[in-house]
């Protein structure tokens, strides 16, 4: 079983590099996060003729997230993270997939920091850790996947130095990543990975892609039952280097 993870920076605008990837690369169960599409504007049809079945949680302008499945209609757990009751982003949504509970997530920028906008991050990120204490007390096998806005360790990103007050790299959101995974996840890419340069997202600026100067934001965490089954992980990073691409790469697992 191949599980990728897609920001795709705008699903309308990109629709022809998303078809692309999905019929090179055949995923069984895809997370797409920044739709920036409202909930009726979903390419539902297009996605189901690529043979997916689709459940998303769309916003205007922003945000947005998405689960495909090619086995059959995701079951729907939930499509907003617990906590606030008042948050309105479309950052999260959650589904069974063929026995796997798979949480797709979209974890806040948080630039400029500080600020509001940070500190939104850091309690989204707080609500994100209790959610997942929840799923890893349950047992289940659980896949949480998607763009956490955040680079672990120096390891994961290009001249560290340059972004130690930026928001995806204050030692706050590191220091809430570790803790998080420090609940009894794995981190794929480093499971099999431990030491090599692997990034996720190329900016659009300064040449970046071409510099391979890039981040590694975009994460899967496992629980034991399904970390145990993990056989292979990579990002398919020639995607960043199609026209008319995302700035992120698609990453994968496979169990």
């Amino acid at each position: 079983m191949r599980i990728a993870t897609y920001n795709v920076n705008g699903v309308n605008g990109r629709l022809p590099v998303l078809l692309r990837w999905l019929g090179e690369t055949a995923p069984d169960i895809v997370c797409l996060q920044e739709l920036k599409a409202p909930q009726e504007k979903f390419p539902e049809q297009a996605i189901k003729d690529a043979g997916y079945h689709a459940l998303w949680h769309g916003q205007k302008s922003w945000n947005g997230v998405a689960i495909l499945a090619r086995s059959g209609q995701p079951a729907e757990i939930r499509r907003a993270l617990p906590g606030d009751p008042e948050d309105v982003h479309s950052r999260y949504i959650e589904a069974t997939v063929d026995g796997i509970v798979v949480g797709c997530l979209y974890l806040p920028n948080g630039n400029p920091a500080p600020g509001p906008k940070f500190d939104y991050k850091l309690r989204w990120f707080e609500r994100l850790t209790a959610h997942a204490a929840t799923l890893l007390a349950s047992g289940k096998p659980v896949v949480l996947t998607g763009d956490y806005n955040v680079m672990p360790t120096d390891l994961d990103v290009y001249k560290p130095e340059k972004w130690v007050e930026d928001a995806l790299f204050r030692p706050e959101v590191r220091t809430a990543f570790k803790t998080l995974v420090a609940q009894g996840w794995t981190d794929a890419i480093r499971k099999l990975y431990p030491d090599e340069k692997i990034y996720t997202f190329w900016d659009y600026f300064r040449n970046a892609y071409g510099r391979d100067a890039g981040l590694r934001i975009d994460h899967f965490l496992l629980s034991p039952a399904v970390s145990k089954r993990l056989v292979a992980a990579g990002v398919n990073r020639e995607v960043r280097g199609w026209e008319k691409s995302s700035d992120h790469a698609p990453v994968w697992i496979e169990l």
